[in-house]
């Protein structure tokens, strides 16, 4: 095994051990919860490594980046034509402007847009996707943690938007996602995670989404065990597997 192969491996192993004790400790099933690898610091051969280490969801935050990476991969599994490809799932999670949706969608291997923060962009997802007849999982991006230079809807006016969001008939809402303060003390994470927990729990409550209302996306290198604890179902991690 080539060095740095063995080294995500051994970063992997530690990344699903901490998931699994935080699950252990919130008295969850680690199968409940999804890794993103954020492939944003990596060069190729290291996503490849992953991808090997049955890593299959993989996530990018800006569109440009995204649209690189998919190309990238696809051709590397295009090569690979004697062996069995993995499906790879896409996963979206950073600010997408309204300019980027057509392309994003072009993306035949799209698993889950994380960052919807408002009717516009929804009613631009929701056109393309009519356009190209199929239906879009989205999750809508708060910003708990009030900060006014993240994206993200405003923790008040969240339940008024999901209601909206549930209009539309070619995206499907499937929960909701925040990004916490940076900090070197994940427990300033929590209380981000706990609101994000609250509301989402509040919509559930309230029949917004449905039985498709299911997914909680938080939780970063830094802070994904506290976001695990506090019930995400979908981690965004990619300093920890790649550094």
């Amino acid at each position: 095994m080539a060095a740095g192969k063995a080294k995500i491996e051994k970063n992997l192993q530690r990344v699903r051990g901490e998931i699994a004790g935080a699950c252990a400790r919130a008295g969850r099933d680690a199968a409940s919860v999804r890794l993103v690898a954020v492939t944003k610091s990596a060069d190729v051969a290291e996503v490849r490594s992953l991808i090997e280490l049955g890593v299959t969801d993989l996530g990018e935050s800006r569109a440009q980046d995204f649209l690189a990476r998919a190309e990238e991969i696809a051709a590397w599994q295009q090569r690979r034509r004697t062996e069995s490809p993995a499906e790879i799932r896409w996963h979206m999670i950073g600010h997408l402007q309204r300019n980027k949706v057509r392309h994003v969608l072009a993306e035949p291997g799209l698993e889950l847009i994380h960052s919807v923060d408002s009717l516009r962009l929804a009613e631009e997802i929701n056109a393309r996707a009519e356009a190209i007849g199929k239906v879009v999982n989205v999750l809508m991006q708060v910003n708990c943690s009030n900060e006014p230079q993240k994206f993200g809807c405003a923790v008040g006016a969240a339940v008024h938007l999901g209601e909206l969001l549930c209009t539309l008939k070619h995206i499907r809402l499937a929960g909701l996602m925040t990004m916490a303060p940076l900090s070197d003390d994940p427990e300033d994470a929590r209380p981000s995670f706990v609101r994000l927990r609250e509301l989402f729990e509040e919509m559930r409550r309230e029949g917004i989404g449905g039985e498709s209302f299911r997914h909680l996306s938080m939780g970063m290198s830094q802070d994904y065990a506290v976001a695990v604890e506090e019930g995400a179902t979908l981690v965004r991690v990619g300093t920890a597997l790649f550094s």
